[in-house]
């Protein structure tokens, strides 16, 4: 991996490729993506958003269960994401659904698994994801037993797992990135540090300079990343990728990133421990605006591009709602017959 990518102790350096007006400022890191991959980006930025949008309104309504908000976490997402290959592994918490359906999880059992559907957890064989983590810092453990059944059968997939700020506070994520740099597997640890766990502030998870930091006592590389800069994201997490396919061990990677909305829809409410002038400030570094300005600047997206992405979100997360409604209701015979199979 690149020098510079790597935490100092001496300084908190953040890596980036695009200020917030959506220029490039870092252009040696710039990642080699045709136009149809940097529309593609952006296209699943945009389905991401709406599809926030939508999820809060129907749990809202009654209509959905389980749901953490997601909005302004769309690059560190994304972004994240289009660096693996589809043999990788995913191993994330309840926020990170997006991920496992660009991973290949259909998204109307991803209603089903808010709903608390069995056949929400009914994986398909070709994708490559367990479901989403409810036990704080457990999928640290979970990643690195998967990274080493990779090592040991000689496989060139990673496994990554995606945890937040908060969840850097439990005994797993020590424990996990500790075994993974002893045995140098095949992980990436990728914090999405979005300032808050629940209604705890990152400065009482941590007296360290940075989440970033924590990897130095693993003996492992620690990266902070601008979570709201798709490009950068995608870069850190390929170059980290691929430190791990060849050998070099796992990665620590901090994206610093904001979610706008709630922890969860469970009746958290951020404006009794955030304050408006702070979320205004993380706003205005928003990674669909950010990423935007790019690209019409490059003249590969236009506002009729925007508008055409939302109405196939829209479509597409109404087609997945149907038919995740339209799935025959759970029985009490199916799920002892799902337990003791």
């Amino acid at each position: 991996m690149n020098k510079v990518h790597e935490h100092k102790n001496e300084e908190s350096i953040v890596f980036s490729i695009l200020n917030s007006d959506g220029v490039i400022v870092n252009k040696a890191a710039e990642p080699k993506l045709n136009d149809s991959e940097l529309r593609t980006l952006m296209k699943r930025m945009v389905f991401t958003r709406v599809w926030d949008e939508r999820a809060i309104k129907l749990n809202r309504q009654g209509r959905l269960g389980l749901w953490a908000p997601v909005s302004g976490q769309e690059a560190s997402m994304v972004g994240s994401e289009a660096a693996l290959r589809k043999e990788d592994f995913i191993l994330g918490s309840y926020r990170d659904i997006p991920q496992m359906v660009w991973h290949g999880y259909p998204l109307y059992q991803s209603f089903l698994y808010s709903k608390g559907h069995q056949h929400g957890g009914q994986i398909p064989e070709d994708v490559h994801v367990l479901m989403p983590q409810i036990i704080i810092g457990a999928q640290i453990i979970q990643t690195t037993g998967v990274a080493m059944g990779f090592k040991l059968r000689k496989q060139k997939n990673i496994a990554i797992a995606y945890i937040g700020d908060g969840g850097t506070s439990q005994g797993d994520f020590y424990e996990g990135i500790n075994f993974a740099g002893v045995y140098k597997v095949p992980a990436i640890f990728f914090v999405q540090n979005n300032q808050y766990a629940i209604s705890v502030p990152l400065e009482k998870q941590t007296a360290a300079e940075s989440i970033a930091a924590k990897s130095a006592a693993a003996g492992i590389p620690g990266i902070q990343v601008d979570g709201m800069d798709v490009l950068a994201v995608y870069q850190v997490v390929k170059e980290a990728a691929e430190r791990a396919r060849n050998g070099e061990g796992p990665t620590l990677i901090e994206a610093l990133t904001y979610r706008y909305g709630p922890h969860t829809m469970a009746g958290d409410n951020p404006s009794l421990y955030r304050t408006k002038e702070e979320e205004d400030e993380w706003k205005k570094k928003d990674p669909l605006i950010r990423f935007r300005s790019y690209l019409m600047n490059k003249g590969i997206w236009t506002e009729a591009d925007e508008e055409s992405a939302r109405k196939e979100a829209e479509q597409a997360i109404s087609d997945g709602l149907k038919k995740a409604n339209e799935t025959p209701k759970m029985t009490v015979p199916d799920l002892i017959d799902s337990m003791f199979e």
